[in-house]
């Protein structure tokens, strides 16, 4: 991960379960727009930065 962080440790500040992570990292899992916000809020960035550029 980008930030020097492992994935089970930005699980744990998301609170989510690292395997929901792992699922959505790879196309596993479709996060509601609620998770999605907490990811972009851990990560530091607005939602919408998160899907720039697909």
């Amino acid at each position: 991960m980008a930030m020097g962080m492992s994935q089970e440790a930005f699980a744990d500040r998301c609170g989510f379960a690292r395997t929901y992570m792992s699922r959505i990292e790879t196309g596993g899992a479709n996060p509601s727009i609620n998770a999605i916000k907490v990811l972009a809020d851990a990560l530091g960035v607005s939602i919408s930065a998160l899907f720039e550029g697909l």
